[in-house]
């Protein structure tokens, strides 16, 4: 069952933010919960994402990141030569997509007892901070193409 939210208001106060609004709708509706992964946040701008593979080996594993996204996938190149009487472990083929914001970036990845850990670090251009702008008053000197007013003799 989809419920519809209306975002109209909130285009009228904000600027820019199509894209999250974009997402919000379009979200999937079942999610595949396979392979698990859990996603950690260490503080405002480090984020780490743990994702379960047992069975994989680094060879079977594949990251890339495109802007604004992490994909994370998984295929068994190799064959096992066994004949199973059960077979427990899910070691089918998986590519699990993470939404990114703006200025994301993977510092590592690792693979270790099963689980693939990969750390993320947002870091925002100087350009992009904020700043704050100073607010010249009237005694201040007059900027470059300014005119300044002629003085009155006393």
């Amino acid at each position: 069952m989809r419920t519809a939210f209306d975002f109209s208001p909130l285009y009228r106060s904000s600027i820019g933010f199509d894209r999250v609004f974009n997402l919000l709708e379009n979200a999937p509706q079942a999610v595949d919960s396979w392979p698990p992964y859990d996603i950690e946040r260490s503080d405002e701008n480090t984020y780490r994402v743990t994702v379960a593979v047992a069975g994989f080996s680094e060879d079977d594993l594949d990251i890339s990141h495109e802007p604004n996204l992490l994909i994370v996938s998984g295929e068994r190149k190799q064959q096992d030569r066994v004949e199973y009487l059960h077979r427990g472990l899910p070691v089918r083929p998986f590519a699990r997509r993470f939404e990114l914001a703006d200025h994301m970036t993977v510092t590592g990845a690792s693979l270790n007892n099963g689980l693939l850990t990969i750390d993320l670090v947002r870091e925002v251009p100087e350009e992009m901070k904020p700043r704050r702008i100073t607010i010249a008053g009237e005694d201040a000197a007059p900027k470059a193409g300014q005119v300044e007013k002629p003085k009155q003799a006393a």
